[in-house]
């Protein structure tokens, strides 16, 4: 049961400082996709100094993972906690521009602003990372150790928009490393994605689909001896369209809504001439239950009913592959497994009286990396650190104070609840 006493003390102890610190220090560390090993190298000193026994390993070449782990004091058979957290951040091109002679101008500077810091990554998700590093230090700091097993693992190449880069390949490492016993196997998992300290129990799969229309260019003065690209293209979007209409009116899952799927980029044409190739992108969204294998057999068979003259070829390829060959996989564990529940209690203790929100139990509107935790290795897993996933990946990126320390405080707490806890000998 989640002590009150307990966190009075760890309010008391808390060094605010310090906790800032550590984030602005994780912020000023550029680790945008495919430059993550700084930030790792930065994270594994920071395990050390806590006394954690820390690995590291490349998932590509250049490219770091690494990881701490506290053994647990109490035998074998107590319970592992895991905290998880990818180091890399999407790009930063145009924030300097945007900000260009204001206190945020650099996207590095973590700037503090009428009580938020501000910097790439601060949400998205060094602000999490930072937390649950935060929050094994303050139980150290207020005598304690914990009795159960605690690891940490920070991973890269989760985000996308680099050039070759954001496949997972640093989960895929993960889990390699975790079945071959070189990181201890969790009993559960917190995933450090902002969720406003809700605790996120599912969360929606994707797959991302190119397709090349290609039929005949000819001159525009003989328009019968082509095959127009851009009218078959227009007969795939309705049918495309229509498939659309039909998810939303479909099933809705309580947590993140309906399945759905969004035409994003087009581009066809160019020559006074028939087209003779027209491009175009999408997204599909999949609730928690559905399976991607049929989803990507189902959107097929949409684009090859639609009503195309003869001679035109359509191309689909999947650019996005993540846990599953065509995408990113839906998850979702029972809302009412123990640890979810325990952590939630743990985030209301936290931020009670600060006039903060957080520990309601919902579902991520976004693919993140749980599918690795929760199907390869069979380990339920949670998203839940501080953070607005509405500022990531903007020039607006940042983060609460009091919510990011709030946050240190609860995961501390979850820490004692769910491994245990043993005073340290002086």
């Amino acid at each position: 049961m989640v002590s009150s006493n307990l966190h009075e003390k760890l309010l008391a102890t808390q060094d605010r400082d310090a906790d800032i610190d550590l984030l602005r220090g994780a912020l000023s560390i550029d680790s945008v996709t495919g430059n993550e090993t700084g930030f790792a190298t930065f994270l594994k000193s920071q395990m050390e100094t806590l006394g954690l026994e820390t690995g590291s390993g490349e998932f590509l070449p250049g490219r770091l993972n690494v990881w701490g782990q506290h053994q647990p004091v109490t035998g074998d058979d107590a319970p592992r906690l895991l905290f998880v957290g990818h180091t890399d951040t999407v790009h930063v091109r145009g924030w300097q521009e945007a900000w260009q002679g204001k206190p945020q101008e650099s996207p590095f500077g973590g700037a503090l602003i009428d009580g938020e810091i501000w910097g790439r990554g601060a949400c998205d998700l060094k602000g999490g990372i930072c937390a649950a590093l935060g929050g094994l230090r303050l139980l150290q700091k207020a005598g304690y150790r914990p009795a159960g097993g605690l690891s940490f693992a920070f991973i890269g190449d989760e985000e996308s928009g680099e050039p070759g880069t954001g496949v997972s390949a640093g989960a895929h490492d993960l889990v390699k490393r975790v079945k071959d016993g070189t990181i201890a196997k969790p009993d559960f998992a917190v995933y450090v994605e902002p969720t406003r300290l809700d605790v996120y129990t599912a969360q929606i799969g994707f797959f991302i689909a190119d397709l090349t229309i290609t039929g005949k260019s000819a001159y525009f003065g003989t328009p019968e001896l082509g095959v127009d690209a851009l009218k078959a293209t227009h007969a795939i979007l309705g049918n495309l369209w229509q498939h659309e209409a039909e998810l939303a009116a479909g099933p809705k899952h309580d947590l993140v809504g309906a399945s759905s799927i969004l035409v994003t980029h087009i581009n066809g044409g160019g020559y006074i001439a028939v087209p003779g190739e027209c491009k175009l992108s999408l997204i599909r969204k999949l609730r928690p239950g559905e399976n991607l294998d049929e989803a990507v057999a189902a959107f097929e068979a949409v684009v090859r009913s639609a009503p195309v003259a003869d001679g035109i070829g359509v191309g689909i390829a999947y650019p996005a592959g993540r846990d599953h060959r065509f995408g990113g996989s839906p998850v979702e564990i029972s809302r009412e497994t123990p640890a979810a529940l325990q952590l939630s209690r743990c985030v209301e203790v936290a931020t009670n009286g600060q006039n903060l929100s957080g520990g309601a139990i919902g579902g991520a509107p976004y693919w993140s990396e749980s599918p690795f935790l929760v199907n390869e290795i069979g380990c339920p897993a949670v998203y839940c650190a501080p953070g607005d996933i509405s500022v990531a990946h903007t020039f607006e990126e940042r983060i609460e104070v009091e919510s990011y320390l709030a946050a240190v405080r609860a995961f501390a707490l979850f820490v004692a609840d769910y491994c245990g806890l043993e005073e340290e000998a002086d």
